[in-house]
């Protein structure tokens, strides 16, 4: 959970305005944020209705196949069912029988926000409440105390699973994302994110209960 679309269109339209201030006046820079909405728009394709809510359905088009939710053999110790997270190459695996798992791309936490162990999902929300935690605030204090779910710059998407530990939440959760752009790359705050239409899947698929691995890295096992 970090920057919304908003201010990543911001910060990216700022940055460009600082590269030609003085020199070339306001039409660059109005340009440029035009160039970087643009290119924003670029990954998405369209509207679907979900629960009574909409969201931005997401333009794979523009998406590399190695993120794209995918079959692979996948050898784990795991039972079938279990939930097991690569940071390092940014993908979550549902574990499968006959050493396979369906496998999803994700984007994972940035430096100093990355975690590894062992979780379970203990709860599951639709259209979820974004309510940042205090810590997040004091780093960024314009951040909204809440958000309602279903609102269009609510950054969890469409869904969440909660991930807890020994009945203690821990604070991270697997959810959408506003920024398909961020997908495969160390972005949050140390939750998981997912493309909207993969964390619709894979709520479908993990009941509460669901134990969830976080791995630093799977090396030669990741398929």
């Amino acid at each position: 959970m970090s920057l919304t679309r908003r201010d990543f269109l911001a910060r990216s339209a700022g940055m460009a305005g600082l590269a030609v201030a003085g020199a070339a006046g306001l039409l660059p820079l109005i340009g440029s944020e035009a160039s970087a909405n643009a290119a924003a728009e670029a990954y998405f394709k369209g509207y679907a209705e979900d629960s009574g809510f909409r969201y931005r359905l997401t333009n794979f088009d523009k998406i590399q196949p190695v993120w794209q939710r995918q079959m692979v053999k996948y050898f784990s110790p795991e039972p079938p069912g279990t939930v097991v997270v690569d940071t390092r190459n940014h993908f979550l695996y549902v574990v499968f029988e006959n050493n396979t798992a369906l496998r999803y791309g994700v984007g994972v936490g940035r430096e100093g926000f990355q975690w590894f162990g062992r979780a379970r999902i203990d709860r599951k929300a639709l259209w979820p409440r974004w309510v940042p935690p205090p810590e997040m605030i004091q780093r960024q204090p314009d951040l909204p105390k809440l958000v309602e779910g279903g609102a269009a710059n609510n950054p969890l998407g469409p869904r969440a699973l909660y991930l807890y530990r020994d009945g203690s939440d821990l604070g991270y959760r697997l959810h959408g994302t506003l920024e398909p752009w961020s997908i495969g790359k160390d972005v949050s705050s140390g939750c998981i994110r997912m493309f909207p239409e993969d964390v619709i899947d894979l709520y479908q698929r993990c009941p509460k209960g669901t134990k969830v691995l976080v791995l630093e890295h799977l090396g030669a096992n990741a398929g």
